[in-house]
């Protein structure tokens, strides 16, 4: 286990492990015991040694209301405006996160170029990389939630499952911020 991921109001309240492969937890609890509901799951590329950019969080959109389900409430901009937070807990920090973005997508065929393939974003490479996810996320968003991100600044994104398309998405976008 390396957090806990908490929204107010929800029943996001899920501690998040990470796996060699980004498949295991989709069938096993954080204790890797066999669940179709799966685990809250942080990118297998994540590295804690070398912080990366973005804390990509993956769990399922269950239609009994667990895991990650609630996360389509931010489709209604109000509630947006009622829970404009994140929180991530860790041993080291507990870490606050505004959304930046709110919006759908879908898992993109390898072949099909220049679309935005928000979740192989993990670490920017260079300023104009983490600049490129913020825009895109931004261009994406369901709605404008007048906050933005620069380089440097730690980056969360929620993924889950989303039903109005093959293979859709719902994703959210936030960035650290000082409480």
């Amino acid at each position: 286990m390396f957090g806990w991921l908490e929204i107010k109001d929800t029943k996001i309240n899920f501690p998040v492990v990470q796996g060699i492969d980004n498949k295991f937890y989709l069938r096993h609890t954080y204790l890797k015991e066999n669940s179709k509901d799966g685990a809250i799951f942080l990118d297998k590329d994540y590295n804690w040694l070398l912080p990366s950019s973005n804390l990509l969080i993956y769990g399922h959109n269950n239609k009994n209301g667990n895991m990650f389900q609630d996360l389509l409430k931010y489709k209604d901009e109000s509630y947006y405006k009622e829970h404009p937070t994140i929180r991530f807990t860790t041993a080291e920090a507990d870490l606050t996160f505004e959304i930046i973005a709110v919006f759908k997508s879908r898992v993109y065929y390898q072949d099909e170029m220049n679309v935005f393939k928000y979740y192989n974003f993990i670490n920017a490479e260079t300023i104009e990389d983490y600049n490129y996810y913020i825009n895109e996320s931004k261009k994406a968003s369901l709605y404008d939630t007048g906050v933005t991100a620069e380089f440097g600044e730690q980056l969360l994104t929620l993924s889950t499952c989303e039903y109005s398309q093959e293979n859709g998405r719902f994703v959210i976008v936030a960035k650290e911020i000082e409480e």
